[in-house]
């Protein structure tokens, strides 16, 4: 069966967006300083900072990741309204989140009620996914589940994306056990390929070389992080592009070069070169520019295989194209440096 967006009238756009101000407002005075997605004045680059900081400047040993399978799609009606009813007493506001979110998905031309799933293709529908995860998961784990914890443990949380640190495994050992029945109860399940404990900080290395091993390395928005070392010698976490990132990329752009072999170079060239930029602009950190350069060359190639499928009697050698000013495409370079 295949679901098809039931997407707002223009009018309820308009609706949605300044509901969806009013919400940000008034929760922008609740959300913790654990949250970071969603809200105004905070972005990728940010959480990405503070988990950082938890794991060098912290005593984290123990890394616990997780994954929320379909978050947007498993949000539970009734829970979320009671959530919202709690700084929302206005019956108007009230009525239009319950008429959002009854709207539900088309289904080969028919609309289908839904009990869960956050607004389809509204402005609505981030607020309201945060806010979600903000009693669920924020409020819980710093008010509550730290409270158990013998040692150190850190929250970092991008949408339904989020990575917890802790000094000592048992904790860590302790939220899995826990946030499994805690994601059961609102509706949520955690992927369990995707969700998983593994070493990782200042003395990670030193205890898995032990064993002839290295240290495990984990994701969180769309970086790998690895335990090594910084230009000072000193522990540091290195994140570079994870391979789930770069093949995205490459796909996407293999996949525009095969949907515009006919435009004019310098139009190819231009294209390129802001689908460069957009990917250097979000991963040009510290330790990231060998793979944005092998980036770089992978769209290289691929221009070259596409300039190649045109011209069926003459191949077309890197010679060539080195000399020719329309294949010119932009270098990386350090973009984040306190990140």
């Amino acid at each position: 069966m295949q679901y098809e967006t039931n997407v707002p009238t223009v009018e309820d756009r308009l609706l949605q967006r300044a509901v969806a101000r009013i919400l940000s407002a008034i929760y922008e005075q609740d959300f913790l300083d654990c949250s970071f997605g969603f809200r105004p004045g905070r972005n990728p680059h940010q959480a990405l900072q503070t988990l950082r900081s938890h794991i060098v400047a912290g005593k984290v040993r123990h890394v616990y990741e997780a994954d929320i399978c379909g978050y947007f799609n498993h949000i539970n009606h009734e829970w979320l309204r009671k959530m919202v009813a709690l700084r929302i007493a206005d019956p108007v506001i009230q009525s239009l989140i319950g008429k959002w979110l009854r709207a539900g998905v088309m289904v080969e031309g028919v609309v289908v009620r839904t009990l869960e799933g956050s607004p389809q293709g509204g402005p609505i529908s981030p607020v309201l996914a945060n806010i979600y995860l903000h009693y669920v998961l924020d409020l819980w784990f710093t008010r509550k589940f730290v409270t158990w914890c013998q040692g150190e443990a850190y929250l970092t949380r991008f949408a339904d994306d989020f990575v917890a640190c802790f000094q000592y495994k048992r904790d860590a050992e302790r939220l899995g056990r826990i946030l499994m029945k805690r994601m059961k109860k609102f509706g949520l399940e955690l992927a369990p390929e995707k969700t998983r404990m593994l070493l990782f900080g200042r003395f990670a290395r030193d205890r898995v070389a032990q064993f002839g091993k290295k240290p495990e390395s984990f994701d969180f928005l769309g970086f790998k992080h690895v335990c090594g070392t910084g230009y000072d010698g000193k522990f540091a976490v290195i994140r570079i592009p994870s391979s789930k990132s770069c093949r995205k990329f490459l796909d996407r752009t293999h996949e525009w070069l095969k949907r515009h072999p006919h435009w004019k170079r310098r139009d190819q060239q231009r294209q390129l070169t802001l689908m460069l930029r957009g990917f250097y602009q979000y991963f040009a950190l510290n330790h990231c520019l060998p793979r944005l350069s092998w980036i770089l060359g992978e769209v290289r190639r691929q221009w070259r295989r596409a300039l190649a499928r045109q011209s069926q009697r003459h191949r077309v050698f890197w010679s060539y194209l080195a000399s020719r000013s329309w294949f010119e495409l932009p270098k990386p370079s350090l973009l984040h440096r306190a990140v």
